[in-house]
């Protein structure tokens, strides 16, 4: 029988970042599933693929906070890349979203498509389909996941402003 390359997934981020947004509460494989509109055997492979990559702890539930940010600072625009599309309605992202949205005065605005939305915007693709759904219970994952966002689409400077704040909500 051949290995399997163990490789991350989009929806793996989603779940790191909400358990982040989990803070000192305690969480569970059940609960994510519920709260990120998931299976609860998607979940345990996205923790399996987490603890292989060196983002979680083996055995444990911690996460190793400095190896996420350095993958969202430097890697996830490669791996996990998007490019602005059409003029959509849908949920605000990236620079149009909480935090940066007072801090970055842009005419262009990103959302994810969603009929639901509010905003009119370019459609940015989310990481995972459930991330519309899941940002409207949870604002912390909402801002977690448009700062990733603008480490996605952001301009260099968008970036820097973007890292600083995402350092701030992790470490």
């Amino acid at each position: 029988m051949k290995a399997q390359q163990q490789t991350m997934r989009p929806q793996d981020i989603l779940v790191l970042l909400k358990i982040i947004a989990f803070g000192e509460n305690s969480w569970s494989q059940l609960i994510l599933a519920d709260e990120l509109f998931m299976s609860q055997s998607e979940i345990s492979q996205c923790l399996s693929r987490s603890r292989y990559a060196g983002l979680m702890q083996p055995n444990a539930k911690k996460i190793n906070r400095q190896s996420l940010t350095e993958l969202l600072q430097y890697g996830i625009k490669y791996v996990f890349p998007q490019q602005p599309g059409a003029i959509v309605r849908g949920v605000p992202t990236a620079h149009s979203a909480p935090p940066l949205d007072t801090l970055i005065q842009s005419e262009e605005k990103f959302v994810w498509p969603s009929g639901k939305g509010s905003v009119r915007g370019q459609s940015i693709i989310p990481l995972y389909a459930s991330v519309v759904d899941a940002v409207k219970i949870d604002p912390l994952l909402h801002e977690l996941m448009a700062l990733v966002d603008i480490m996605r689409v952001g301009r260099a400077r968008e970036r820097e402003i973007a890292i600083q704040e995402l350092k701030k909500r992790i470490l």
